[in-house]
């Protein structure tokens, strides 16, 4: 099967992960891929966009994202994806791809036999400007709660799970040489405050560093116990090196009311390092027997890693909890489920 993907790429976001997690392992199993991403220029412009890697040769950069104070103008080169060829066309879309164009090309290549379908990044209903989802062969969600916001927006509506990087344990015994906290990426400085405060309180009953690496500018805080760097960080493998020289990940998430999930968390959770994060909706869908420790208010935040560091029934527990979510999330059965998909969904025609 060949495949097109619109979508982010090498970059440091949520939907460039999930499309290259698929993409390995569409390409395991012997299919082409063809990336369509958007031109580097343009997505700078969004704070959470980077890129972290060079483009490989199967990567084709040929839109402009809408700008993101106006959240007008973008468009798509066609001429750069009408001389390719391809059986699908699966559109990673989020809030400033550009809708109008998206919907142009996908109406063009259903009419020559591509089946189409879309991967909603989108938090809310309001922010995607399709005329109707009902355009796509099928429309993919991270959970129910997309179901329920996109009610009344039409398609062909089926949950596939965010993905989730395979289990990769370390040998560090845990606190070995004192325990190691440790965050990374791009979060604003407000979101590593409740972590800051808590270990505050913590410094004279146990022995830790705190390491932060930011791919974009230090933080301003000063304690002599915080180490910072700054470092975009290339893989998932490398992040893992820093994960499995830790003891427990510190993950900041910001307060949101739409629908959203944790990429970061999908990427690191299968290193089985502790993850200790806030209780925000990133996390709301997690099962019962929860793979990450969650948490509301800073008292409560010490509580929390106070229990993990001294509690070794906990941490097995903790990550007893995360090897099994990953294994019933891991990317090759996300898409495998991808490829099903492919395969069993019918074109829907479009209206005249």
């Amino acid at each position: 099967m060949k495949i097109g993907i619109i979508t982010r790429w090498n970059a440091t976001c949520g939907v460039s992960m999930h499309a290259e997690m698929i993409t390995e392992e569409f390409m395991k199993k012997g299919n082409d891929v063809l990336i369509f991403a958007p031109y580097i220029k343009s997505a700078d412009k969004w704070w959470h966009h980077r890129i972290i890697r060079e483009d490989e040769d199967f990567v084709i950069r040929c839109y402009n994202e809408l700008n993101p104070d106006t959240m007008s103008g973008g468009y798509i080169d066609f001429d750069k994806i009408r001389g390719e060829n391809f059986d699908v066309l699966l559109v990673e879309s989020y809030t400033s791809i550009p809708y109008k164009d998206v919907e142009k090309l996908v109406k063009e290549v259903k009419k020559d036999g591509v089946k189409v379908g879309i991967v909603v990044h989108e938090g809310s209903k309001e922010e995607m400007m399709y005329s109707s989802l009902s355009i796509f062969d099928f429309v993919a969600v991270f959970d129910e709660r997309y179901k329920e916001m996109l009610d009344g927006y039409g398609g062909n509506i089926r949950v596939v799970p965010y993905p989730c990087h395979p289990v990769k344990e370390g040998d560090r015994t845990f606190g070995e040489d004192g325990i190691v906290f440790f965050s990374f990426g791009r979060q604003p400085e407000k979101e590593y405050k409740d972590f800051v405060e808590a270990l505050k309180g913590l410094k004279n009953r146990h022995d830790f560093v705190y390491k932060i690496i930011r791919s974009d500018g230090l933080l301003k805080f000063k304690e002599d116990w915080i180490e910072q760097k700054q470092e975009r960080i290339a893989s998932t493998d490398e992040v893992y090196r820093y994960l499995h020289s830790s003891d427990i990940h510190l993950l900041p998430k910001g307060h949101t009311n739409k629908v959203v999930v944790s990429s970061t968390l999908c990427q690191c959770i299968g290193s089985l390092i502790p993850t200790i994060a806030p209780d925000t909706r990133h996390f709301e869908m997690l099962p019962e027997e929860k793979p990450v420790i969650l948490y509301r208010g800073v008292d409560d935040l010490r509580e929390k890693i106070v229990e993990v560091i001294e509690d070794e029934d906990l941490r097995k527990e903790i990550k007893k909890n995360a090897k099994r979510y990953v294994e019933e999330n891991k990317a090759e059965l996300i898409a495998k489920r991808f490829l099903d998909l492919f395969r069993e969904v019918e074109i829907v025609p479009l209206a005249l």
